[in-house]
């Protein structure tokens, strides 16, 4: 709409053809976007998706209310708008004409959510346009309202910005704008904007004043939701923030704090010589449940074990501490690795947090050089010797937590010195797209590299930079044992 205040200025109409190329970009794009909304409406319990959801919404409402007053401006001063309106002398008859009327049909609709009014203060008229009425809900009937009465259907809290803008308007000629909130004649709630100056007469006085109000409403609405899907996905963020840093620090209080190779049974026939290592997952910031331990027993035997739990953050990393735990407790009482598994088992069927793990557990014996072991659904150990690498035949065991009562078999390999065991779980060898199978072969063609390392370290060290890089799915654990001359 024109200012009466600038009537002495001639309006520069813009080019009909730069008109439509906005339109036609505009459309475009809100089309885009709302193929992005769509996409982005999939886990209403995601706050990410939640807060992507809003700004598409945002973004189509504002896209929405650009081309409606675009094809406003294409469609220019409506016909039915007598001339002295054309010429700014104001807006005493219906200005609203040209924000419906005479619109496209196409965007008529949009256009409903701007009206326009003046009040005139020499003669006490007031003019609103047919959108203005269906903004407050009001029927032509019933006429439009004063200065005085409008304040009447806005909230109570609003009523000083309404009554500070229209007395800066008519007393310091001030433009208007500003928004509050109105209660409509049939109850509902809507958010008016509004804008307009003050129409001066020869004196310098105001004459008259006339203003836009645009109901945005839907638009605040979108506002909000942007604002609070960003706070939950803030809210979301440092929930995972501080479940990563409490699962760190239980990861780091139950593993060993290895720096370095860790030697058993320095006093006997066949020292073991250990080192291990933990590799997180790329694709997610949360703390899985593997583990990796090395036990000296009462005995003089070793306990060697590696294993994975379901699942990612504080939960999985508590229930792997209870596990191994649990483990090193019943190791150290003398109890055989099968029977161990089967109670390990029993431990995370009956745990208020029900999870599914696969664990390997052996047991060393340093004088007879034999290795006695269990498995529940992991990977066997690799044995390399003299520079040639094979997989251990597994026992017969089920993954931990799946069979209630599961029974679970021994296995046992004389070993020899120089030997060179490597456990790790299936994380490892699922890095980077490989299967279980890939991933195993090559792990095996490392053997002539891990024949020629000095140390368990050094062994531990060629088998990250092989596999350490990869763009894994879960986490993995790494442990090389050598058995010493």
């Amino acid at each position: 709409m024109p200012s009466p205040l600038f009537a002495d200025r001639p309006a520069q109409p813009p080019e009909p053809g730069a008109v439509d190329a906005l339109i036609s970009q505009t459309r475009r794009l809100r089309g885009e976007v709302d193929a992005v909304r769509r996409d982005a409406a999939a886990d209403e319990d995601d706050p990410r998706q939640r807060w992507q959801q809003a700004l598409c919404d945002l973004a189509v409402h504002q896209l929405d209310d650009l081309g409606a007053q675009l094809g406003q401006l294409r469609a220019g001063v409506p016909v039915g708008v007598p001339p002295e309106t054309k010429s700014g002398a104001g807006f005493a008859t219906d200005p609203g004409t040209a924000y419906g009327e005479t619109a496209p049909a196409r965007t008529g609709a949009l256009l409903s959510r701007v009206g326009s009014a003046e009040w005139n203060l020499l003669t006490d008229e007031v003019s609103w346009s047919e959108e203005l009425y269906r903004i407050f809900g009001r029927t032509r009937e019933s006429g439009p309202l004063s200065l005085d009465e409008m304040p009447t259907m806005v909230f109570a809290e609003d009523q000083p910005v309404l009554q500070g803008m229209v007395t800066d308007c008519l007393i310091d000629g001030k433009p208007i704008d500003g928004e509050f909130r109105i209660v409509r004649t049939d109850g509902r709630v809507r958010t008016v904007h509004m804008t307009g100056e003050p129409v001066l007469d020869s004196d310098g006085c105001t004459a008259s004043m006339w203003a836009v109000l645009r109901d945005v409403s839907e638009l605040r609405r979108s506002e909000r939701a942007v604002r609070e899907s960003r706070a939950g996905l803030e809210r979301s963020r440092d929930i995972e923030r501080t479940e990563r840093r409490v699962a760190v620090e239980l990861q780091e209080a139950v593993l060993p704090p290895w720096r370095g190779s860790l030697r058993f049974a320095h006093d006997g026939p066949a020292p073991l010589d250990v080192a291990a290592h933990y590799l997180p997952a790329a694709s997610t910031g949360l703390i899985g449940g593997d583990w990796y331990d090395a036990l000296a027993l009462p005995d003089g035997d070793a306990l060697l074990t590696v294993g994975d739990l379901t699942g990612h953050g504080v939960a999985a990393t508590s229930s792997m501490a209870m596990l191994l735990g649990a483990l090193r407790g019943m190791a150290v009482a003398g109890i055989r690795p099968a029977a161990l598994m089967g109670h390990l088992n029993q431990l995370l069927e009956t745990s208020v947090q029900p999870a599914l793990g696969s664990a390997m557990c052996c047991r060393y014996d340093p004088v007879a050089q034999t290795l006695s072991w269990a498995q529940a659904g992991h990977p066997a150990p690799l044995l390399f010797r003299d520079g040639t690498g094979r997989a251990l035949r597994r026992p017969e065991g089920v993954l931990l937590g799946a069979t209630a009562g599961a029974a679970y078999d021994e296995a046992e390999t004389r070993l020899l010195p120089g030997d060179l065991l490597v456990l790790h779980t299936d994380g490892l060898t699922r890095g980077g797209g490989t299967d279980d199978d890939t991933g195993a072969r090559r792990l095996l063609a490392l053997g002539p590299r891990l024949a020629g390392t000095r140390d368990a370290q050094e062994g531990v060290r060629a088998v990250v930079e092989e596999f350490g890089e990869e763009s894994r799915e879960d986490d993995a654990c790494v442990m090389v044992v050598r058995i010493g001359h």
